[in-house]
């Protein structure tokens, strides 16, 4: 794993965390890391990332990949892209619809989760946890 400076904030850094040695393609551990900045207020509303040829050059992967990355965001409204302006953080708030993506996502994920003896109560102690990072 690679701690690059790929993104900044006003005076602080934001980290992103790629494993080059994951199963995971590179553009999807992209997209993680950025909503995980969002969600965790890393990176706000309003707050430009960097264009794809710099975020190429300094996570050292194919600019597609990034432009692939860049693309989901857009299409799962974590960001807008503008010609000009570049790539902005932009959350649009369907929750509806993060609503059913989460549900569809969880399904699985709780399966696993049943099927190695993992109690509610202990999926709902991890739910705690994890939203205490992102401070609600």
């Amino acid at each position: 794993m690679r701690y690059l400076p790929a993104l900044q904030r006003t005076g602080d850094r934001m980290y992103l965390e790629i494993d080059f040695n994951s199963d995971k393609a590179f553009y999807v551990q992209l997209c993680d890391q950025i909503i995980i900045g969002i969600a965790t207020s890393r990176l706000r509303e309003g707050d430009a990332l960097p264009s794809v040829r710099q975020l190429a050059e300094e996570v050292g992967i194919n600019m597609h990949t990034v432009n692939k990355a860049y693309s989901l965001l857009r299409q799962e409204g974590y960001i807008r892209l503008d010609r000009r302006s570049g790539a902005i953080v932009a959350v649009e708030a369907d929750t509806r619809k993060a609503m059913n993506e989460m549900k569809r996502e969880l399904l699985v994920t709780l399966a696993k989760g049943s099927c190695r003896n993992i109690t509610r109560k202990e999926v709902h102690e991890l739910i705690d946890e994890i939203y205490a990072e992102y401070g609600e």
